[in-house]
């Protein structure tokens, strides 16, 4: 078997697993609970049709070549709005990991914006915006996807660490998201970073690179195909610090009972004088009382 056979079988196999997944995705109803999920999903089953049917017109020039710039266009436009799909499933994975902890939701959201928006400056920092016209298309689109792969990495060693504190199941759907994702975006920094952007798509690190693509598929399958476990209600001692953060992420914004508080009303000068007379009296009784 030549290793362009290998490669398109892979490639069959990735798109099956897609098929496969979204099927799964969709018979479970899990787009009510992950929206953004599904229209990724519905983004990459109805993108890649397209964009092998263009591949193909390509290589057989049709359109007198202009199938070249079609694909060039659709790809990255999939690719960036890919990266945007991303970063809400992200907010929708966070949300149902701490969904027993809604102050903790709250705060952790704003926390999660700007996180998301410090991972994008640093990743366009980085761009040299050497390329001009279309060919700077690319590189905005990998400095996004650079982002957004910080975040699902960092969201990933997020529920490892905290599991235990937010009861969550390493069956459950949310986990089983972010450790696909995790997969996917340790694939794209570590294999990514040691090929070239015009390498051949027959090079062994191009294998590597889709053989996790589909571990990460795999995985998802996997958690779809098997039951989920019905989160039980999280009960907390009122001593645990998960529980005390949550009041106090609760009580953030929100505006308490304002009380007026009024001055006493000053006093009356004469007032003040008959009382120091009562005092001089009553000293001076105590004094005579005393003598006698």
């Amino acid at each position: 078997m030549s290793s362009q056979t290998a490669m398109t079988l892979l490639s069959v196999v990735e798109f099956a697993l897609w098929v496969v997944f979204g099927f799964l995705f969709w018979t479970k109803k899990l787009q009510r609970r992950f929206p953004a999920l599904g229209g990724y999903l519905a983004l990459r089953l109805g993108s890649a049709p397209l964009l092998l049917l263009l591949l193909y017109g390509q290589a057989q020039h049709w359109f007198n070549d202009y199938c070249y710039l079609c694909y060039f266009i659709t790809y990255w436009s999939v690719y960036i709005a890919s990266a945007v799909f991303l970063y809400f499933i992200c907010l929708e994975v966070f949300r149902s990991a701490l969904s027993s902890f809604p102050g903790l939701t709250k705060f952790g959201i704003v926390v999660f914006h700007w996180a998301a928006l410090a991972s994008l400056i640093v990743s366009f920092s980085s761009i040299s915006f050497s390329h001009s016209g279309l060919l700077m298309v690319p590189d905005i689109a990998d400095g996004l996807m650079r982002s957004v792969s910080i975040v699902e990495l960092c969201l990933l060693a997020f529920l490892c660490l905290s599991m235990n504190a937010l009861s969550l199941s390493v069956r459950d759907m949310a986990f089983g998201i972010s450790l696909g994702f995790g997969l996917m975006s340790s694939n794209d920094f570590i294999v990514v970073s040691l090929i070239s952007r015009y390498t051949a798509l027959t090079a062994p690190l191009q294998f590597i690179y889709e053989s996790l693509i589909l571990v990460a598929l795999g995985t998802w399958v996997t958690y779809c195909a098997l039951p989920e476990p019905v989160r039980a209600p999280v009960v907390v001692p009122a001593s645990s610090t998960v529980y005390r953060w949550n009041e106090i992420a609760q009580a953030l914004g929100h505006s308490t009972t304002k009380v007026a508080l009024q001055e006493p009303a000053p006093s009356f000068f004469l007032t003040d004088v008959e009382r120091v007379v009562e005092k001089v009296l009553a000293r001076n009784l105590k004094k005579s009382e005393s003598e006698t």
